[in-house]
């Protein structure tokens, strides 16, 4: 499928009218639906801004509780493998 050599049907990966054509047509129907569905851009831009808002919120506390479990756990695995560790040496196996 060749649609000539210019610079512009290579970029555009097709005739330039076509897919501007075709991208008006999709930006109709998106924006019908997304009107249907009572959203509006401003809206999905606050929506996503909160999202991400709320992950970091979220990240800082999921973080901070992970960390307080890796200590807790280190108290008692760490001198466990310690010990096992201790033994297995003692008693010359590799």
């Amino acid at each position: 499928m060749s649609y000539g050599s210019s610079g512009a049907a290579r970029f555009f990966g097709g005739s330039p009218i076509g897919v501007i054509l075709r991208l008006l047509l999709l930006c109709v129907i998106v924006g019908l639906v997304l009107d249907q569905l009572d959203l509006d851009v401003f809206r999905l831009l606050d929506y996503a801004i909160d999202v991400v808002r709320d992950l970091i919120a979220n990240s800082a506390d999921l973080l901070r509780t992970l960390l307080r479990y890796l200590i807790i756990g280190a108290m008692v695995v760490i001198p466990i493998w310690l010990i096992l560790r201790v033994l297995k040496i003692g008693s010359g196996r590799p």
